[in-house]
């Protein structure tokens, strides 16, 4: 199984100190997280897309290439690209750019967004939230499969024998789709065949195991052998020499985060007794010491057959030294035991 890291370069106030990184410094964390997670064995490193204050990352694209002139080896993701408020042939005359320049280390994971800054942003309607991503799915797939384009749709001028360029190294660039817990989204994925990535950031991770039963039942159906096409997770969570270290590092930043999005989307603060239950053998929190985080990991992987397994460590503002360090415990340490 695969072992990564996800970021969204989050610049959340510090819990403790009340300072607030700049995007400049934050973005050069990133970079030097991502050399940490070549540099320890992991396999890939994936860089979100956001368009608001606490993010500095809005342009994953070039993130990833500044990334791929420091490392040779991992793979190189969006986490995800808001395919739904961008436009298919400059999402992928991007990432064919980043697979040339990083020698066939890039892929494309889309997705309709879970956060809808981006839509008035780039001038679209939320009301089209679903069309706009039904839409710019199947052109990037053209695209993807054809070096010349003839299309034509609701949300972009049509192309008429165009041909799309750079070609990436690797032949199809591979894309991924990343779902939040839709059936449908699923389906759509395996019906053509794409990699999924499941964001589980709550409840017990078993309960998606129907979903990756679905998923390999469709692919199955459609003409692919689901042993062929991967699944990935994409989780919270963070690593410390004890447990009690962890979450003595880690909760402070944490609540913060969540109690933020969950004021924005209509949940209750973040509360000590919430978090305990998601850190739990059957929480989605993926925190602890080395042998509690394997377990856990492990455990995601007898639920859902998982292929790969995206921590991602900064959901609040966290001090770039514990952030290296979790990341070289998952690498050094945990992916030992996992594997």
């Amino acid at each position: 199984m695969e072992l990564g890291i996800t970021t969204f370069a989050e610049t959340y106030p510090d819990p403790r100190t009340g300072e607030t990184i700049s995007h400049a410094e934050r973005l050069r964390q990133v970079v030097a997280e991502a050399e940490m997670t070549e540099q320890v064995g992991l396999d890939v490193y994936g860089v979100g897309e956001h368009h608001r204050p606490d993010f500095a990352s809005s342009a994953p694209a070039v993130v990833l290439a500044a990334i791929a002139g420091r490392t040779e080896r991992i793979r190189l993701t969006p986490a995800v690209t808001i395919l739904s408020s961008d436009d298919p042939v400059r999402v992928f005359q991007q990432f064919a750019t980043l697979d040339g320049v990083s020698s066939g280390r890039a892929e494309l994971m889309i997705g309709r967004g879970s956060f809808i800054e981006s839509f008035p942003l780039f001038g679209y309607d939320l009301a089209d939230y679903d069309a706009l991503f039904e839409e710019k799915f199947e052109l990037l797939l053209q695209i993807r499969d054809n070096e010349r384009v003839t299309w034509s749709g609701r949300f972009r001028p049509p192309l008429d024998n165009q041909g799309i360029y750079p070609r990436p190294q690797q032949e199809p660039l591979p894309i991924w789709v990343a779902v939040g817990g839709t059936p449908a989204s699923i389906v759509r994925a395996a019906r053509h065949g794409l990699p999924v990535a499941l964001a589980i950031i709550g409840g017990d991770p078993a309960r998606f195991a129907p979903l990756a039963e679905l998923y390999r039942r469709t692919l199955e159906e459609s003409g692919y052998d689901p042993e062929t096409v991967p699944l990935a997770v994409h989780a919270h969570g963070y690593i410390a020499d004890t447990t009690e270290q962890a979450v003595e590092e880690y909760y402070d930043a944490y609540a913060m985060a969540m109690t933020q999005l969950g004021y924005e989307r209509g949940w209750g603060p973040m509360t000590r007794a919430q978090f305990d239950s998601l850190r739990s053998p059957n929480g989605s929190l993926v925190l602890g010491d080395v042998e509690t985080v394997a377990r856990k990991i492990n455990r995601y992987k007898e639920h859902l057959g998982l292929d790969r397994f995206m921590l991602h460590i900064s959901v609040g503002t966290l001090p770039h030294e514990q952030v290296l360090r979790s990341i070289e415990l998952l690498g050094t340490e945990v992916a030992p035991l996992v594997r």
